[in-house]
């Protein structure tokens, strides 16, 4: 059999291991799997890839804001990589990969290009307040990248966003594309652990970001601790430098206050899950299918998350097996009454969290969503 030379680009170190880990196993096993990242802050990252035998180079690109400068640098560092390896399959994910390494594939002559976009962000819903020339650019320049070809295999992690492209007409019926269930999650790693209730605890993992609905989190947690103080609120994540970040004020606020505990960013967030009861993301747009709410359902965690692109994936739609509730996005009000729901009926923390278990096992586990993707690449399992 053939070693097909793979090369995967992405804008965030961490998200190879944590997002692809798997992914990248089963593909070096047959082929050489070649990786272009930001910086690996994380010596544990750098590590296993090596021992993989996974071939890396690192970029300056910054996946979260708008530099010209910066952009350019990365187009023409890709440019010259994809000349340098000759790939047989190029792997973009996340936006500016996509856009840029999708157009470069192209006219490199890849001969399967395909690019996953693991959620469009707010510049693609229908009333996004983003300046209006950077939603024009971002479109047109996605349009420009996915232009149909025969090479080309598109990848979604849920169906809205196809369908979302289809009606702005960036795509249309001549392009091949694919829905996969999101990234999928590691059942072996994220263990199931009967949840914990008392004290009756809900944990949000996320980065410090609007989009995600970090202020509906804290007003929700104020609301619910005036009447019920035992009950615990954590928070997970990272604060910084995105142009969606929350203000400074309401960091300072959510940090230093009583309300929320937060913890920062954590490189496992297993122990956390363990001692919670319930996963909450009241997440507005712009996601795949949330990978920190797949983690807290293999977990055996109850969900409370948006009726929004992508979250909605999470909660099962039979009443019989139901795992969670979906709630309006930007209502503190909806959050807090569903909060109140799972603190009034703890038994249900345990049976919500018990289907949700088995949901993840049926739709999201990580080998399954990992044995399509490598049918999209036509590449050997």
């Amino acid at each position: 059999m053939t070693k097909k030379k793979i090369f995967i680009v992405c804008d965030s170190s961490r998200s190879l291991l944590d997002f692809r880990g798997k992914l990248i196993e089963k593909m070096q096993q047959h082929n050489q799997v070649y990786v272009f990242t930001p910086k690996i802050e994380l010596e544990s990252v750098r590590n296993r890839l090596k021992e993989l035998q996974v071939i890396t180079y690192e970029s300056k690109l910054d996946g979260s804001n708008v530099s010209v400068l910066s952009d350019l640098r990365f187009i023409y560092s890709l440019y010259k990589l994809i000349r340098a390896i000759k790939p047989d399959v190029f792997f973009p994910y996340t936006f500016k990969p996509v856009i840029y390494g999708s157009f470069l594939a192209k006219i490199c002559k890849v001969k399967l290009i395909a690019p996953m976009l693991t959620g469009l962000g707010y510049n693609f819903t229908e009333n996004s307040t983003s300046n209006k020339l950077i939603v024009k650019i971002t479109r047109s320049l996605l349009k420009l990248s996915l232009k149909p070809n025969p090479s080309l295999n598109i990848i979604f992690q849920n169906k809205d966003d196809s369908e979302r492209l289809i009606d702005l007409k960036i795509l249309n019926k001549k392009h091949q594309v694919y829905v996969v269930n999101g990234s999928g999650v590691d059942l072996s790693h994220y263990n199931y652990s009967k949840p914990s209730t008392s004290p009756i605890t809900f944990l949000m993992v996320s980065r410090l970001i609007n989009a995600k609905g970090i202020k509906e989190y804290y007003d929700a947690a104020k609301l619910i601790r005036s009447r019920f103080p035992l009950t615990v609120f954590k928070l997970i994540g990272p604060y910084d430098s995105n142009i969606d970040a929350i203000t400074p004020a309401l960091y300072q606020e959510i940090a230093s206050g009583d309300t929320i505990q937060y913890m920062g960013q954590v490189d496992d967030v297993r122990p956390e899950v363990e001692s919670s009861s319930v996963m909450v993301l009241p997440s507005y747009y712009g996601e795949g299918v949330p990978r920190s709410v797949l983690e807290g359902m293999a977990m055996g965690r109850a969900v409370i998350t948006s009726d929004s692109v992508g979250c909605r994936e999470t909660v099962n739609n039979d009443p019989k097996q139901a795992n969670g509730f979906l709630i309006p996005v930007k209502d503190a009000g909806a959050l807090a009454s569903k909060m109140e729901y799972f603190i009034n009926n703890s038994d249900d923390i345990i049976a919500y969290g018990n289907n949700g278990h088995q949901f993840a096992k049926a739709k999201f586990d990580v080998n399954i969503v990992n044995a399509a993707l490598f049918k999209i690449m036509q590449l050997q399992a």
